[in-house]
């Protein structure tokens, strides 16, 4: 019941008197493509979902009241996206807001070549084959680029920061989610290279391969770990924080989220303010612009949140440079 409380709470209609639904067929309806479950974000969804609809309300749209907004949601399963982004296109909606992995544009992408999308991508979308260009997209799609790939060395660095006498660095990666893996690898090894530090790939793509990768960490010693961003590790944060916390591991994370949630430190893109970029986009296309002619965002707010709280009771110290460095410290 809760579940399809929070559901109704995004978007889903409950029965309308006769004029009011006729009122609603009249207005123009958005599709929304996410490849997680609403539940496993709940509060934080909530905050990102605000974002994209301020995005749209700046442009005069309100869910509810001039506007209808269809949820799609993954599940976290990557299969399931093609058909999710073909029942979008089919209904038809003026619009479709893809966000997630690489794996939600792609299927958003294959499932027409009219209707105008909007994406949220963590990695170039030009070599993904998303758009021509950042500057000129060309096609029915453009979006948000929050640089994922790119920030990878500047996590590292901070890790380095955190850790300067770390040696041994474990990599978490999603091997399901085969774009975002392929393309952080090679960033993070080279990186790692050059700052001095060994690495240890360990797949994970469910919840028990998550407490197994734990369990080999733990014989092999690592100094620190770092979380590469994924759809699922997001929905699994709560579980790697305790994890980590028990083994009393320094972690550096994609995002403020699970610094939130215990996490030690994180180092990412504003995630809130790319949904209010996707949301303002949204609505320019609804009044008119076409996506070809809308270049692609870079995300220029970036986040660094240190757990105080996390740190004291791991017996760690923050240096204070990076502390004073910091956007946000959890007390």
């Amino acid at each position: 019941m809760r579940r399809r409380a929070f559901l109704v709470g995004l978007g889903g209609a409950a029965a309308w008197p006769l004029g009011a639904r006729a009122q609603q067929a009249a207005m123009p309806v958005v599709g929304f493509l996410d490849s997680r479950s609403p539940d496993a974000a709940n509060e934080l969804l909530r905050n990102r979902l605000q974002g994209f609809r301020r995005g749209l309300k700046d442009h005069g749209y309100v869910e509810g009241d001039n506007l209808t907004i269809v949820y799609r949601w993954g599940e976290n399963d990557f299969d399931r996206l093609p058909g999710l982004a073909a029942e979008l296109a089919r209904r038809p909606v003026r619009v479709i807001a893809a966000i997630g992995p690489p794996a939600v544009a792609l299927a958003a992408k294959a499932a027409t070549a009219t209707i105008p999308i909007v994406f949220l991508a963590a990695m170039d979308p030009v070599r993904l084959g998303l758009v021509e260009s950042l500057a000129h997209p060309g096609g029915n799609l453009t979006g948000v680029n929050f640089l994922t790939g790119e920030l990878v060395a500047k996590q590292l660095q901070v890790l380095r920061e955190l850790l300067p006498g770390a040696a041994n660095l474990a990599v978490f990666v999603n091997p399901a989610n085969t774009v975002t893996t392929a393309a952080t690898l090679p960033e993070v090894e080279a990186t790692a290279r050059a700052l001095g530090l060994q690495t240890r790939i360990i797949h994970a793509s469910t919840s028990r391969a998550i407490d197994a990768a734990f369990a080999s960490l733990a014989e092999a010693r690592a100094d620190a770990l770092f979380v590469a961003n994924d759809a699922f590790f997001y929905s699994r944060r709560v579980q790697i924080v305790q994890f980590a916390a028990l083994q009393k591991l320094p972690v550096l994370y994609p995002g403020r989220d699970y610094a939130e949630v215990g996490g030690l430190i994180s180092y990412g893109a504003d995630i809130t303010d790319a949904y209010r970029h996707i949301g303002a986009y949204v609505g320019r296309i609804l009044l008119g612009a076409k996506p070809a002619d809308l270049p692609v965002v870079q995300s220029t707010k970036f986040e660094l949140v240190v757990n105080a709280q996390t740190a004291r009771m791991l017996g760690f110290e923050i240096p204070p440079m990076l502390l004073a460095r910091a956007d946000e410290v959890i007390e």
